[in-house]
């Protein structure tokens, strides 16, 4: 992690903006600006060490732009966009920025998809077993499926070669922070893994983990990048 206090443009300031401003202060960062939904963009991006974007789907590729054009790494916890990843990694290439994306920050929920990539893969091999997932969210959130649970059925779906798609209902409910379960089901018992979180909190110092170890770096990022940094640097 970074030893001096980093420079933070927030793009999107709702609740999770709001927690991550949070963070960051507690962590002696400065926050620059903090960009609501009724603003594109900062007149202080190029002031900064780093932007954090948590804002809406719409929005992240204008703000991925601007931060490449002038030259500032950026982390995304945005869900609803992934269809134009492909797109974002050329603008990180091609401007040479650090972009971190991740539909969780929650190292929680990296452990928990690392064990459901082991239980999908022993569990391929035993037929009776049918695959089925359940998400919650509060009712506010708009993607549905959440960009975890996408991220879910792309890891069991790679790991048990004998199903197609996976099957994952989404519930949007209350004030949910989130909650995601993964059902193997045989005639015999059913095998229950599940993640909960129980506030926003540990999504917020995922982001700021993120912002810290981005700086300097160069490319296109995930969660497991950022975790097998953090374990090689211990």
């Amino acid at each position: 992690m970074v030893e001096n206090n980093m420079k933070i443009v927030l793009l999107g300031y709702g609740k999770m903006g709001k927690l991550i401003e949070k963070t960051a202060l507690a962590r002696g960062h400065e926050i620059l600006d903090c960009v609501r939904s009724d603003r594109k963009n900062s007149e202080r991006i190029c002031e900064a060490d780093v932007c954090i974007d948590f804002s809406q789907a719409d929005a992240v590729m204008g703000h991925l732009e601007e931060c490449a054009r002038n030259g500032k790494n950026l982390v995304i916890g945005t869900t609803g966009w992934e269809g134009r990843l492909r797109e974002a990694q050329e603008w990180a290439q091609r401007f040479r920025i650090g972009v971190l994306y991740a539909p969780n920050f929650s190292l929680g929920v990296h452990l928990f998809l690392k064990i459901l990539e082991f239980g999908a893969q022993v569990i391929d091999r035993f037929s009776e077993y049918d695959v089925a997932g359940i998400e919650l969210h509060h009712a506010k959130k708009k993607d549905a499926p959440s960009g975890t649970a996408l991220e879910i059925c792309r890891r069991i779906e790679k790991a048990m070669n004998r199903i197609g798609k996976l099957d994952m209902t989404a519930v949007r409910l209350g004030s949910i922070p989130g909650t995601h379960q993964v059902l193997f089901d045989s005639p015999y018992d059913t095998i229950s893994i599940r993640h909960e979180a129980r506030n926003r909190e540990g999504f917020a110092k995922g982001a700021v983990d993120a912002a810290e170890w981005l700086i300097g770096k160069q490319g296109f990022y995930t969660l497991d990048d950022l975790i097998q940094g953090i374990c090689h640097e211990i």
